[in-house]
């Protein structure tokens, strides 16, 4: 999730640094655009299906107004670079990579609020369609663009940029001309421009929660180019983090439904039935960390040799994995239990749930493995784990202590407070 090309991270501060803001910015947009989750879920578990496009073009205003300063920040990011003390050379080419990237900026923002949209109406298989075509055509564009125009990598950042908004274009049709969504698109309205502290109340905490968790992935690249051999260092955990990263998204496509479930269920004044969503996720995401872990136990000696034929760093990744295995575990737990919260509409809980546990807990207990006690890369992993521990406890407690009904009031109220007269007639 956090990191796609984790294995340039470590090689030139400039790179690292584009990395960063890039990163940073799909967050950010992601994590405000989760939101919906919350908003969108509960008004159609309450049948106001009218106040889910509302809400989508509400949140597309607002993440398009959020794009304009990071593409302006992009746009003169060699200039930055350079004023930072990277290398010139480096620097330019950098700079020229995050300006061709620009334009997937807005489309990943359009393409966040469509997602929610559609997911929040369990209409899935339309966003299954539209990512397969996209790859496919994604496959074809990059030949194209980095191999035949020579454009290199500004080519592939201008493939990224059309594949996100052809994604972007498949789905609005859908949108637009589907009689699934006939109810709850009824064209542009104005209604839109209308209680957007609303939605930024929701959004700011829910990007705050995303952000938080990326940038201490983030940190632990940076840190383990300080440790002794730094180059098997971030080559093993790049190699880590995008297994990481694979593995993940299995207990997130549980995150997903679950935020849906809930919000669905809350929103229809079904407290029970959300409360035994949770319970029922929670055992299927237990269920998957125990298959997917035994199953990198048990490729630990060959899953190096996929990414190095070096034997330094095969024999190592085969010790990391069994780490790994346990962190997935962990991650896999709080990936279900943050869909709750985000159903709930708890972003803000979980803002200083995730600041406590990777900046209080995490950050400071990976240092100290990694650095004076010698342990190293695993160290820095280990840290991730007391995170993790601490975040799935938290956030334990907290679903284990909720009152459902209470939470069943509140979505009542987020609902038709932000449901205008019409609204609740029609």
């Amino acid at each position: 999730m956090f990191v796609g090309h984790l294995g340039e991270l470590a090689l030139s501060g400039s790179s690292m640094a584009t990395s960063f803001a890039t990163v940073t910015g799909f967050s950010l947009l992601q994590g405000m655009a989760c939101a919906l989750e919350t908003l969108c879920g509960q008004s159609y578990g309450a049948k106001q299906h009218r106040m889910l496009g509302i809400h989508m073009q509400r949140a597309m205003l607002v993440l398009m107004t959020v794009s304009i300063p990071l593409a302006i920040v992009w746009a003169n990011t060699s200039s930055i670079l350079m004023a930072l003390g990277q290398d010139p050379e480096i620097s330019v080419e950098a700079g020229l990579y995050a300006q061709f990237m620009i334009p997937s900026l807005f489309a990943y923002g359009l393409l966040q609020c469509l997602n929610r949209f559609l997911q929040t109406q369990n209409l899935v298989f339309p966003m299954v369609f539209s990512s397969g075509i996209t790859t496919l055509l994604h496959i074809l564009l990059c030949y194209i663009m980095v191999f035949k125009s020579g454009l290199g990598n500004r080519g592939a950042a201008l493939a990224n940029s059309i594949s996100y908004w052809v994604n972007v274009l498949i789905l609005s049709l859908y949108v637009k001309f589907s009689p699934s969504c006939a109810k709850a698109w009824s064209g542009f309205s104005k209604e839109a421009l209308h209680n957007i502290p609303t939605f930024l109340r929701l959004a700011i905490p829910s990007a705050v929660m995303v952000c938080l968790e990326m940038w201490s992935f983030e940190m632990m690249v940076l840190l383990s180019g300080l440790l002794p051999n730094p180059k098997l260092e971030t080559s093993v955990l790049s190699i880590c983090l995008n297994t990481a990263s694979v593995v993940w998204m299995i207990p997130f496509g549980l995150s997903g439904a679950v935020s849906t479930r809930v919000s669905n269920e809350l929103g229809a004044g079904h407290p029970l039935t959300a409360r035994l969503a949770v319970c029922v996720v929670v055992v299927m995401a237990i269920i998957e960390g125990i298959l997917v872990g035994t199953v990198l136990i048990l490729i630990r000696n060959v899953w190096g040799k996929a990414y190095s034929n070096e034997e330094a760093v095969t024999k190592y990744v085969a010790t990391m994995l069994p780490i790994l295995a346990v962190s997935n575990f962990l991650d896999g737990l709080q990936c279900v239990l943050s869909g709750t919260a985000r159903g709930c509409g708890w972003q803000k809980i979980g803002a200083f749930v995730n600041l406590g546990s990777y900046y209080l807990v995490g950050i400071p207990s990976a240092v100290l493995l990694a650095f004076f006690l010698h342990i190293g890369g695993k160290g820095l992993w280990l840290g991730i784990i007391c995170a993790l521990v601490v975040q799935v406890l938290s956030f334990s407690i907290i679903t284990i202590r909720t009152n459902w009904d209470q939470e069943a009031m509140k979505a009542k109220d987020r609902v038709y407070g932000s449901t205008t007269i019409e609204g609740i007639v029609s």
